[in-house]
């Protein structure tokens, strides 16, 4: 059996930046233990698989795979499946809102077009929730390689998820989220002294916001099965509601956020986040950015 796939870069305009995603556009006929071994196959961060809708009100249900694990949902596969689907022609030109089947069940997209290419999409996410503040910050800090110096100060360490949970770690300078490297066995040490499982690690600044660019982020999640990932949509919701819970951002702020990552990866990818509702009340999250298309394929089985 041949299995057609389409290699896109996410949350970027250009081909070889931003984060790579393999798109799966007729995964019938394969089972959950193909999927992952197909993942693995790819090498990308995720991969996904398109399958027909299960739920009213979704359009297709997809699934997604990093090398290592199946996760519920997850940003940059979305947007980019969203793109895939468009040049397949699954998303007629146009059509303004699609809806994504996921593990954590249905999740709107938004679309906009360039006469009848996507140019946009925006992925709704869950309302925020908000871990407490973690008390060791500093064995977070050394954790990544980091005196306790390097820690923003005023704000804290913390675990946020709008569908994937996050540790948030907010740094002083961007040469900061540049130097740290994660020990696992010192982070997997914080983690249980926090009574936390091990989560994956978001740090970013907003040292020197510049062209647009509100935070500048690294993400790691080596139990995903990659060791640093260079877009991560499902963190970028988190870390908007973040900023907007911490009073980092405000006002019209709020809805033209944005998060450079993965230049320290060679793969810069800009990350568009829009938050509605007051800091103690946030009431929507969407994460958006583009995708193009770099290569299309056959697996063969």
């Amino acid at each position: 059996m041949a299995y057609r796939y389409l290699h896109l870069d996410v949350f970027t305009e250009r081909r070889l930046e931003g984060n790579q995603l393999a798109v799966f556009p007729d995964a019938r006929g394969l089972d959950a233990a193909t999927m992952q071994r197909l993942a693995r196959e790819m090498a990308f961060s995720e991969t996904t698989f398109i399958l027909p809708r299960e739920d009213e009100g979704t359009d297709v249900r997809m699934r997604i795979f990093t090398p290592g694990a199946e996760v519920p949902m997850a940003g940059h596969p979305t947007i980019g499946s969203t793109f895939a689907l468009a040049h397949e022609g699954s998303i007629a030109a146009g059509r303004e809102r699609f809806t994504f089947g996921l593990g954590v069940g249905p999740t709107p997209v938004e679309l906009e077009w360039r006469e009848d290419h996507l140019a946009f999409a925006w992925m709704t996410q869950l309302r925020p929730a908000f871990g407490e503040p973690w008390a060791n910050a500093a064995d977070v800090a050394e954790a990544l390689g980091l005196d306790s110096g390097a820690l923003a100060p005023g704000l804290p360490v913390q675990a946020v998820t709008c569908g994937l949970e996050f540790l948030l770690v907010p740094l002083r300078s961007r040469d900061r989220v540049d130097r740290a490297v994660l020990d696992m066995p010192r982070f997997k040490a914080a983690c249980a002294e926090a009574a936390s499982s091990v989560l994956p690690v978001f740090l970013f600044t907003t040292e020197a916001a510049h062209d647009g660019v509100t935070a500048y982020s690294r993400m790691f999640a080596p139990l995903f099965g990659g060791a640093e990932d260079p877009a991560t949509g499902s963190a970028s919701g988190p870390l908007g509601a973040y900023l907007v819970r911490h009073g980092v951002v405000s006002g019209d702020a709020a809805h033209r956020i944005v998060s450079l990552q993965g230049v320290a990866m060679g793969r810069p990818s800009r990350i568009h986040v829009d938050i509605d509702g007051p800091a103690d009340g946030i009431t929507r999250v969407r994460v958006g950015g583009t995708a193009v298309l770099v290569a299309r394929g056959e697996v063969y089985l």
